[in-house]
């Protein structure tokens, strides 16, 4: 049996019922997927300074689940994802680079639609750091995170017109750009005639095969485990041993 940990890091419970519906749809027989919710933190991760107060919660849920074989953080930014890897005993994988990856081996130019306007830098900078800045641009369709969720906002219709003007500017393949949409994956794959990749899925794919390989994140230099020292204030709790 693998057990793999999905941690939303922000504190939408419905979202994470979400995205764990979607990870289990594509699981292994034999992968179990504990899905959790930040304790701590934004309702929805939309830039850098929500991103920087989701850490903290995000590490939490990590630390709370010791037995996990893999670890997923489900939110595009890959919020905190050098930080989960340094303190987490298992792989830890974030659904951006694992959608790039898994698109980037059926494509060659991608389209990642993401939710606001100025989600595009933020991912950007991560298209950069995982390579592909030749082959994948960022557009954002205008939908709030939460919107995603709410009868009658009109998110789907939205995604569905940002998805259009992609593939009009010559994408070949589409990738959503947030934790929240992976439900819609395969239906928008089969509307549009061409793959739709979801990085919620694309990561459990991903993390079964860390797990299978029995391979963990590396202890030298960038990853080793954080060195003991005293933490202040609100943070103490999360000084390293």
């Amino acid at each position: 049996m693998t057990k793999i940990l999905i941690v939303n890091p922000n504190t939408t419970a419905s979202m994470t019922a979400t995205i764990a519906a979607a990870g289990r749809a594509v699981a292994a027989a034999g992968t179990e997927i504990e899905a959790l919710t930040s304790s701590m933190g934004p309702a929805s991760i939309e830039g850098f300074y929500d991103e920087a107060f989701a850490v903290p919660g995000l590490i939490a849920a990590l630390q709370s689940a010791p037995g996990a074989d893999a670890g997923i953080i489900a939110c595009f930014d890959d919020t905190g994802l050098d930080a989960a890897r340094a303190a987490a005993q298992f792989p830890v994988v974030g659904i951006c680079e694992a959608a790039l990856v898994t698109a980037g081996q059926i494509a060659k130019r991608i389209a990642i639609v993401t939710t606001l306007p100025r989600s595009i830098v933020p991912l950007e900078e991560l298209v950069r750091r995982y390579g592909f800045a030749d082959r994948a641009v960022v557009t954002a369709c205008d939908v709030a995170v939460l919107d995603l969720e709410q009868r009658g906002s009109g998110a789907k219709a939205k995604l569905q017109a940002e998805i259009v003007r992609a593939l009009d500017k010559g994408a070949d393949a589409i990738v959503l750009g947030c934790a929240g949409m992976a439900e819609l994956a395969h239906e928008l794959s089969g509307e549009f005639a061409v793959p739709v990749v979801d990085g919620v899925t694309a990561a459990v794919k991903q993390a079964e095969a860390l797990a299978g390989l029995k391979l963990t994140t590396s202890r030298r230099g960038a990853y080793a485990s954080p060195a003991a020292k005293s933490y202040a204030g609100l943070l103490e709790k999360f000084a390293p041993p």
